[in-house]
């Protein structure tokens, strides 16, 4: 009986929810830099800059 607790403990999934959390977060902060870098590009800005001015007038 032993040695069944002991497979069913080695088999377990325990831990994995802490590397899906990891790679998890590593996707978004990923994601985030992606959005950064598009939302910061000049061709953006002026697109962004033109809609501010249109809705302005």
């Amino acid at each position: 009986m032993k040695v069944r607790k002991l497979l069913q403990r080695l088999r377990g999934d325990a831990g994995m929810n802490t590397a899906e959390y990891a790679v998890g977060t590593l996707a978004a902060v990923a994601f985030a830099g992606l959005l950064l870098k598009v939302l910061t590009s000049d061709t953006v800005r002026a697109a962004l800059a033109a809609i501010i001015q249109r809705a302005l007038k």
